[in-house]
């Protein structure tokens, strides 16, 4: 009994983490909402939610995960098509010609 109540807190703490930040004196709705679930549930009867808890709180850090990978590897990802042209010119190096930059933004 008390190892269930020691997973439900450490589940409900690793929730919040995943959750974006929001000070103590002002719970969001979901925070509210995941407190609330969490408690109202009997000791006993609360595994497969515990479970699928666990399983959300998971997929969320792989998915953090992967997007910090994502923007950590593919650099280029949010540039326009002229920067990426220019700085591939550069890596390589070359630099384009002024004509080309000013035609390109007429």
């Amino acid at each position: 009994m008390a190892s269930s109540s020691v997973r439900a807190r450490s589940l409900y703490r690793s929730l919040l983490r995943e959750l974006p930040q929001r000070p103590l004196s002002a719970p969001s709705l979901v925070q509210q909402r995941i407190r609330n679930t969490i408690a109202s549930q009997p000791q006993g009867s609360a595994q497969l939610e515990m479970d699928q808890a666990d399983q959300y709180v998971q997929y969320t850090k792989a998915q953090r995960m992967y997007t910090t990978l994502l923007e950590r590897y593919n650099p280029g990802m949010e540039m326009d098509e002229e920067e990426r042209v220019r700085l591939t010119a550069r890596r390589v190096g070359m630099d384009l010609p002024d004509d080309f930059i000013r035609k390109n933004k007429a």
